[in-house]
């Protein structure tokens, strides 16, 4: 815009208030990604394997049919075991990253850590409650009352 004198005058749409406020919106918006993703570099998966805990880990999909078999035995022993060993189910096809980080080949497949976080055995294939209970049975995780 020129003024009567001809020179061009500057307009800033933004105060200083508002710029400020931009620039904290734009950090708090970057900080909520994270935790609105659910921590995008894990993909919201707890730590495996759980630490000072037995931990079995289920890798496979929830669309694939071995996996939905299992997944109301997971679901079964999650409860009997809580406080006992740590049960946690990751979707490789959501989760397609954990495939590479875990080496699988086929799913569903099981792991086993022991309480140092060491592996301890590894299952491909439908894996039956009485097979699972076993592996617990053998890592020491005292059986759950009324069981």
């Amino acid at each position: 815009m020129k003024t009567k004198t001809g020179q061009i005058e500057e307009r800033s749409y933004m105060t200083k208030p508002g710029w400020l406020f931009f620039i904290f919106l734009l950090f708090a918006c970057g900080a909520a990604v994270p935790v609105m993703a659910g921590d995008t570099k894990q993909g919201g998966i707890p730590p495996v394997p759980t630490l000072n805990m037995v931990t079995m880990l289920d890798l496979g999909a929830n669309k694939c049919v071995p996996c939905k078999m299992m997944a109301p035995i997971i679901e079964e022993l999650k409860k009997e075991y809580a406080g006992l060993a740590s049960i946690i189910f990751i979707d490789v096809w959501e989760h397609n990253d954990q495939v590479k980080r875990f080496g699988i080949r086929a799913i569903p497949t099981q792991i086993f850590y022991d309480e140092t976080g060491k592996e301890v055995r590894r299952h491909v294939g439908f894996m039956d409650k009485k097979s699972i209970v076993a592996v617990f049975d053998k890592l020491g995780v005292r059986r759950p009352e009324g069981n």
